[in-house]
């Protein structure tokens, strides 16, 4: 996944998170996400589901994701 390779990931504050571990987590997190959300694109394709309308909902999934944490202050 190449566009994960190249995500430099930051703390909220903006600083570079370089611990090689957690970006390799992140990493394997994203390829992951990746697939199971491929899968699912062409489970709705073959099933007879608009594929836009699939893109677009998987983005306001996304989008409604919660963090069960406090913000960092």
């Amino acid at each position: 996944m190449l566009l994960a390779e190249q995500i430099v990931w930051r703390s909220p504050e903006g600083k570079i998170v370089a611990c090689v571990e957690k970006n390799k987590v992140l990493q394997e997190n994203l390829a992951e996400i990746r697939q199971v959300c491929q899968d699912a694109l062409e489970d709705a394709v073959l099933m007879g589901c608009d594929e836009q309308q699939f893109r677009t909902v998987l983005s306001e999934l996304a989008d409604t994701l919660a963090s069960p944490y406090p913000p960092r202050e």
